[in-house]
């Protein structure tokens, strides 16, 4: 059913639950997207829904909100089950349930997916959950030990199911609906619509509503979809460019392999720029803090594989930069996805070789847009950008903190001295900038560069000192003492020529082990490499986990110790 014309119907009107429309109020939801509008009507008089929108349409809301208003409080058992394809959409949709049944009191919500611990998992469920969120795979796993009963669900979302059959979870996806009892009022949302899923939806739903929400209400309407071609250029500089001259927030960059997540990820955060990576090799809670980070600012730029972001969902992301060029147009759609979301506009940047041209015409088809072409920001465009943003910390600073402290000493420094409160504050600059030339290539070091002379004429000018014979340098490991009793030794792959720091371990050990730092021995950071003391009997499965775990954009590949 598409929305042309479709008459405004109000939240009021859809026959929502007491408690469910109460949050709607307090959180500020006040008229329904159009998918919305759609469906949760239908889905409220138990219809089967088949549903084509693309990702940031408001489609968790459409099925939530009616299922929620369903759910008999009293019964423990699970009455709402729903099918995501990656474990970060499953712990979105499931906290999107606890946001929007936040009224609902006794409500239990639990996310399942593969990288959580069983025992978890099964203690959540012996004492109850009235919504299950999960990832095909360990669905089918609990369904199968007889771990988590079905008898009494009454609602099934299968979410994103073109992404499921793009992932090879379709197999699984019929294996769990041929296992559900009847009848399940089931909704299935994709965002586009192949043949495999066509059959699903005509063998398990029942005279389902259709519900299409065309190309005008697309999530591409409110994106800036522009392209750079990156024809002789160094693609890492291209990026760090467009970066230092763009106004943004957050910031998710595309890349096509795992390795490439690395690689971009340390090349940004030695420009200074707070950035993470995010791929499949990264240990699920470390990724699920990553994603955190990105939310509340701590980070502002993600470099992932699109399996890796596959259903995230983070408001303050106002850019997108394909770094690879997907193979399809769907990954493309479903990465500019991130951006300009619930109405907010964003911003999508694809690089483009030479050789990639097809593809671009391709996108732009798909997408009925053309796609702008940019060039890459000038040397002037960059040096406004950073004194754009030096000036607005200084702004904030001054309308958030007291300075009384820091103006007394600046002008008792200025006086002592006999000079200037601005040669004071220059300076002050001067020490936070360090030694990295605040604006590239400006007129100030060309000039500073003529009074000085070229580097081949300073060196003609010096004198000649005697050739002597070179050895590399090598940083000397440090004093190594004995294993303290109760403690093992291992070695992990990450050292001083990566800028390893002994909090830095720490850090990454305490956050993926749970082992608090005061339980934390030795630690001896050589070149290459480090040494770390650990309390005897480490779990096998605490060693695999710390094995994966990245430590300054490194896997620390930890290891026994033998002396």
């Amino acid at each position: 059913m598409p929305h042309k014309n479709l008459k405004q119907t109000g939240f009021d009107e859809m026959n929502l639950s007491p408690d469910v429309f109460a949050v709607l109020q307090t959180v500020g939801y006040e008229i329904p997207t159009p998918i919305q509008t759609l469906t949760i009507p239908r889905m409220i008089e138990c219809k089967d829904l088949l549903g084509q929108a693309r990702t940031g349409t408001g489609k968790t809301a459409a099925f939530a909100l009616p299922l929620l208003s369903r759910i008999n409080l009293e019964n423990k058992r699970p009455q709402v089950l729903v099918v995501t394809p990656t474990r970060e959409l499953a712990i979105q949709v499931a906290q999107s349930f606890n946001d929007y049944g936040a009224k609902m009191k006794g409500l239990n919500v639990l996310a399942v997916y593969g990288g959580q611990s069983y025992s978890v998992q099964l203690n959540q469920l012996k004492r109850g959950a009235h919504v299950i969120v999960g990832t095909p795979g360990r669905l089918m796993d609990h369904m199968r030990r007889k771990t988590l009963c079905l008898a009494d669900l009454t609602g099934l979302v299968l979410d994103e199911a073109d992404e499921m059959l793009q992932m090879g979870f379709i197999d699984d996806v019929e294996w769990i609906l041929s296992q559900i009892p009847q009848p399940t009022q089931i909704a299935l949302f994709s965002a586009t619509m192949p043949a495999p899923i066509q059959k699903i939806a005509g063998k398990y739903l029942k005279n389902p509503e259709k519900v299409i929400i065309r190309q005008e209400s697309d999530v591409t309407n409110t994106i800036h979809q522009k392209f750079l071609m990156v024809k002789n250029i160094n693609k890492s500089d291209a990026l760090v460019r467009i970066l230092e001259a763009s106004f943004h927030d957050g910031v998710i960059v595309f890349t096509r392999t795992r390795n490439d997540t690395m690689t971009l990820t340390k090349i940004l955060e030695e420009k200074g720029f707070k950035t993470e990576a995010l791929n499949g090799e990264i240990a699920q809670a470390a990724r699920e803090r990553t994603v955190n980070r990105l939310k509340n600012g701590s980070i502002d730029i993600l470099v992932a594989t699109d399996v890796a972001a596959r259903g995230l969902d983070v408001d303050r992301i106002s850019h997108v930069i394909n770094y690879d060029m997907p193979s399809k147009i769907d990954p493309y759609i479903h990465r500019i996805g991130r951006t300009g979301r619930a109405g907010r506009t964003g911003e999508a940047i694809l690089f483009v070789q030479p050789k990639e041209k097809w593809m671009l015409k391709q996108i732009e088809k798909a997408t009925l847009r053309k796609i702008e072409e940019i060039a890459l920001p000038s040397n002037r465009e960059i040096n406004e950008k950073r004194m754009d943003d030096f000036k607005n910390k200084i702004y904030q600073t001054i309308g958030t903190e007291d300075l009384c402290v820091f103006t007394d000493l600046v002008e008792s420094t200025a006086k002592e001295q006999d000079i200037s409160i601005s040669q004071v504050a220059a300076a002050l600059a001067k020490m936070l900038q360090g030694n990295t030339p605040f604006l590239p290539e400006t007129m100030a070091h060309k000039s500073a560069a003529k009074k000085k002379g070229t580097k081949a004429e300073i060196k003609a000018k010096s004198p000649v000192a005697p050739k002597q014979k070179q050895t590399p340098a090598r940083l000397t490991p440090n004093k190594i003492a004995p294993t303290e009793k109760g403690m093992e030794r291992y070695r992990i792959e990450v050292g001083h020529k990566h800028g390893l720091k002994p909090g830095d371990v720490v850090g990454a050990i305490s956050n993926e082990s749970g082992l608090e730092s005061k339980f934390i021995g030795a630690i001896n950071i050589d070149y290459d490499y480090s040494l770390v003391d650990l309390p005897f009997g480490m779990p096998k499965n605490i060693f695999n986990l710390l094995k994966m775990t990245w430590v300054k954009s490194q896997k620390m590949s930890i290891s026994k110790y033998a002396c």
